[in-house]
């Protein structure tokens, strides 16, 4: 039987609500979630986005999911925004209680950064897209990648080992199914997944609050520091894991093309 090894968080680490000098999901969770979002992109949308990646080497937004992670140690006042820091007897999350960095100013935690960054490309205009008084194509990349750490609940173990023993270590084809998922056995819950009340066009609190209780349903509840994890808690967080990439995916698609229409 296989065996693997969890990292020892405590519970605020858990909600994603992870420190920064962790790479919570990785490369290929991030990935992941910018591929699946970049296929359900509306026609304006995608026109936009790839305006805004033209001034990178790449054109692929999946290829550059990463770059917030690896420009924390430049931009060093970012990385209060990769996570939310819960207090660690509840299993709730408030916003005016949790979104703050660690000297209490309020709106810096990755559901006020998710918002931050909304409403900077929300000023794009496609017959000028360089106009803007932000750098949109950062702010892209930033909400992108945020989109991926408030739907994390684990860090990027269970993503690895379910690539090497069920898809030949082969990211696509892990990408192809949870796609598949999304159109076949999750397709009744899609609509609700992308839709965000009194017509906001984001919703990161209700992201938020999911990923609290899932991280206390599944993933540390029977699980004592420095456990070594077997094949039942693999196999039973598994599902969970490829739901919360494909929300982040579809809910990052859902955003991108209500801000460009």
């Amino acid at each position: 039987m296989d065996n693997w090894r969890v990292y020892p968080f405590t519970l605020s680490i858990v909600l994603m609500f992870l420190f920064p000098v962790i790479h919570g999901w990785g490369f290929d969770g991030h990935y992941t979630v910018c591929r699946i979002a970049q296929a359900r992109l509306s026609g304006a949308a995608a026109d936009a986005v790839e305006k805004l990646l033209s001034v990178t080497s790449e054109k692929e937004l999946g290829n550059l999911c990463i770059w917030a992670d690896r420009v924390k140690f430049r931009y060093h006042w970012s990385s209060a925004l990769h996570y939310i820091d819960t207090p660690d007897s509840l299993c709730t999350y408030q916003y005016d209680r949790d979104c703050k960095d660690e000297n209490n100013t309020r709106g810096r935690c990755v559901a006020g950064a998710i918002r931050n960054y909304t409403t900077q490309l929300l000023t794009y205009n496609s017959d000028s897209p360089n106009q803007s008084q932000y750098n949109l194509t950062e702010a892209l990349l930033f909400l992108a990648h945020f989109m991926g750490d408030i739907h994390q609940v684990w860090d990027d173990n269970i993503i690895e080992t379910s690539e090497k023993r069920f898809y030949d270590s082969n990211l696509e084809e892990l990408i192809e199914a949870i796609q598949q998922n999304i159109t076949a056995e999750w397709a009744d819950r899609v609509k609700g997944w992308e839709t965000c009340g009194l017509n906001e066009t984001a919703c990161p609190d209700i992201y938020a609050s999911e990923g609290i209780k899932a991280a206390c349903a599944w993933a540390y509840r029977g699980v004592s520091e420095g456990s070594v994890l077997e094949d039942d808690y693999f196999l039973s967080r598994l599902p969970v894991v490829k739901m919360r990439l494909a929300q982040g995916g579809v809910r990052l698609a859902a955003t991108l093309n209500r801000i460009f229409g």
